[in-house]
């Protein structure tokens, strides 16, 4: 392609991880533009150019902007098919995206960010009781994807190797843990994460990684 891919992101946003994982594992190259959403940065005009909805990560390619992690994973797969993050066959296809779909669209929109610090600032709750909201919502979606994994007698991976469903789950257990989610009802997912981060493309992905890492 003529211009590089350039990736708008925060460090600890778990949808920008998950991009980020899935440009390492197809092995891209790539650039990333730290945006700070503890600054508001998303929410400034230059941002909304790119993205009218102020959320990150926006991926820029092709001279122009692809917002929405799970729509920049299945766009890459699109226009950059080596390496899949999608298994070939189509139930297997399925498989990835039902248990990644249930991790992004279950649980990004109770527990993102603007909404926790509506519980707090607008609703006046105490962090005790939005760590609460986080864990059920988290223990509400997880447990059924446990269950389907169990299920389907997972292994180390979902399927041969990382990729799609990996790209979302990694993620969210990161986020879990700074919540002190206790993880241990979910062995399989933790199985996964494990054998994950050992992989170079997840290793480099993580957010302490990122030369931004210092804002918090």
């Amino acid at each position: 392609m003529g211009t590089p891919l350039r990736l708008h992101d925060y460090h600890r946003s778990s949808t920008s991880y998950r991009v980020r994982i899935a440009l390492n594992l197809k092995q891209l190259d790539h650039e990333i533009v730290p945006v700070n959403l503890l600054a508001r940065e998303q929410q400034g005009e230059a941002f909304r150019v790119l993205n009218p909805l102020g959320g990150v990560p926006v991926l820029e390619a092709d001279g122009a902007p692809h917002p929405q992690s799970m729509a920049i994973l299945e766009w890459l797969d699109e226009r950059f098919p080596e390496r899949p993050l999608l298994p070939a066959g189509i139930e297997d296809r399925f498989a990835a995206r039902e248990l990644a779909m249930a991790i992004a669209t279950q649980l990004h929109a109770p527990l993102n960010p603007p909404v926790l610090e509506y519980l707090k600032l607008e609703l006046g709750h105490a962090q005790a009781d939005v760590d609460i909201w986080y864990w059920h919502w988290l223990e509400r979606t997880l447990t059924g994807v446990e269950a389907r994994l169990a299920a389907r007698g997972a292994g180390d991976f979902l399927f041969d190797a990382p990729g799609y469903f990996e790209c979302v789950l990694v993620p969210q257990l990161y986020n879990a843990r700074r919540f002190a989610f206790d993880l241990e009802p979910y062995p399989h997912m933790v199985r996964i994460e494990a054998a994950c981060l050992t992989d170079p493309a997840f290793v480099a992905a993580h957010p302490d990684k990122r030369p931004d890492a210092h804002q918090g």
